[in-house]
């Protein structure tokens, strides 16, 4: 392991923000058990009241503890048939979770492709923020060098640390939410609604 990722672990394990590449763009990676964390992460990137923090899964296994009451089948469904990739999808938040990141009390979540941010999530454990590392109307970066002009002043407080690289740009992810049997898509990205109404298809019982 570099000295630069076992730094960004460990700013991660002090409560700080960690920048790096995701499948689509750099996102602003934090624990987000931890309130002061959380507090943190909105302190270099505000989010109004109408926006929650899409964030990425350490593993599969992480998911239940997140989600309160039991994941529906066709959630575990999409899971199976598409993960890892870029599909979030938000089931109701439990009390483990800290309420900010969530958007009208559910969270939304994936196990995220291959990806420096991916592997830091791995490896340090916990399931972290990966809301795009980009100012609100800015676009989102897709270089290190862009994260650290844009938030300069956080990385020289502490705050934030920025893994060095590049991502490759493109859609963010698709955001799905399910309720039930049912589902919504609450943002179209990388992966296609035409995937998720096959998958929905073929769990619904012949006429």
């Amino acid at each position: 392991m570099s000295a630069e990722f076992e730094a960004a672990l460990a700013q991660l394990a002090a409560g700080k923000v960690v920048a790096a590449a995701t499948e689509s763009y750099f996102g602003l990676l934090a624990d987000i058990s931890r309130p002061d964390a959380v507090e943190v992460l909105f302190s270099l990137k505000p989010r109004g009241s109408d926006k929650g923090v899409p964030s990425l899964l350490p593993a599969r296994a992480a998911w239940p503890a997140l989600v309160r009451g039991e994941i529906p089948e066709l959630a575990r469904a999409f899971a199976d048939a598409l993960w890892p990739c870029a599909l979030s999808i938000a089931l109701p938040a439990s009390e483990r979770v800290v309420s900010r990141v969530a958007l009208d009390g559910s969270l939304a979540v994936r196990l995220p492709g291959a990806s420096a941010a991916a592997e830091l999530c791995t490896r340090f454990g916990k399931t972290l923020s990966a809301t795009s590392a980009n100012l609100p109307g800015a676009p989102p970066a897709t270089r290190s060098d862009q994260v650290e002009a844009e938030f300069s002043n956080a990385i020289a407080d502490g705050r934030l640390y920025v893994l060095s690289g590049a991502s490759p740009g493109g859609a963010p992810s698709t955001v799905v939410s399910v309720n039930g049997a049912a589902y919504q898509v609450a943002r179209i990205g990388a992966v296609a609604i035409s995937a998720l109404d096959a998958i929905a298809n073929a769990r619904r019982p012949s006429a």
